[in-house]
Parts: structure tokens; sequence; C-alpha cells
């Protein structure tokens, strides 16, 4: 008998790079145990092309990715999320819905690469930074032994992993 499927949402404002990246980093890399959803509380409507540029260089499947709202997930036949994370900071310190099922929930931000100003090529290093920090995060995620972990310890771990480095420097104690 396989295991479950484990639901994970990652959550930004603009839902448009760091939550999208999120998704097809995990949806990919962890794809025999996850499937990953990103949205946002004020979507942007399209996915930053930076986003998509450093996902397709390294072989991620960027197909089906778009920006969305986090009310996509709250209503009836929404799958169940077992974990919300955001990875920006403005979506920590916002009202968040509650979530069907009381996911496990921690902040993950790291700074928003779209903000960067600079030639073509700063722009992408930053993407490419923010693309690092969450494929480490991710990877340390996957590799929590989930099931013999009590929530308290899985609430320790999942908030240590977004003390990693590339924490943003405006971390928010909620998520």
């Amino acid at each position: 008998m396989s295991e479950p499927i484990i639901n994970v949402l990652f959550l930004c404002t603009g839902n448009s790079a760091r939550s999208i990246l999120a998704e097809a980093i995990l949806n990919k890399d962890g794809a025999e145990r996850f499937h990953a959803f990103s949205a946002g509380s004020k979507p942007k409507g399209v996915v930053n092309p930076l986003a998509i540029k450093v996902l397709e260089g390294r072989g991620y499947p960027t197909e089906g990715l778009r920006s969305k709202s986090f009310e996509e997930f709250t209503g009836a036949g929404a799958p169940a999320m077992d974990f919300v994370f955001t990875v920006c900071d403005n979506a920590a310190g916002e009202a968040c819905p509650v979530w069907p099922g009381q996911p496990m929930t921690a902040h993950w931000g790291i700074e928003d690469p779209a903000a960067v100003q600079g030639t073509d090529i700063q722009k992408e290093s930053a993407f490419d930074m923010a693309f690092y920090y969450l494929e480490r995060r991710i990877s340390l995620f996957r590799n929590l032994p989930l099931k013999s972990l009590d929530q308290l310890a899985l609430g320790a771990r999942l908030r240590g992993i977004g003390q990693t480095e590339g924490a943003s420097r405006h971390r928010a104690d909620v998520a």
C-alpha cells in the first residue's frame, strides 16, 4: 500500500516568483510523496518570466504554473493542505484564512527576487539565489522523518528550516 500524498501550499503576496519556484521545486523533487501548490493574497495574475527562465534552465517543468489567489484553496472541493508555508514577509504578516484540517504552518521568508533593481544579470542572479534557498529548504523538509516527529517537534523543525541561509532580514514570527 502506497503512502498518502502530502499536500503543501506555498503562499506569497503576489504569487509570481518565490511561491511559484517553491511549487515547481517540490512537485519535481518530491513527486513521490508530495503535491505542491502556490497562491497569493494579492496575486499579480502572471508568473514572473525570470522565475520561468530559472526553472526551465534547471530542467523543472513550468507547464501549468500560474499566479492565483489563495481563495482557490479555501472553498469546497479544494485539496486539504497538510502544510502551509509563507515565503514572503508580507504574506506571513497578513491574516490568512483558517485552513481546513489545520495544516502545520511555518514562515520560510526570503528576499523578493522580483524587487531587485539593476542589470538583467543582477535580476537573474537574484532569482538564482531565491531558487537555491528554496531548493535547500525543500530538500530539508522532504528529508524530515514526518511520521516519527510529534507536532511540537515537527513545528520546531519547520521553523528551523525557515531560519536557514537566505532567511529574509525581516523575519516574521508567525505564519
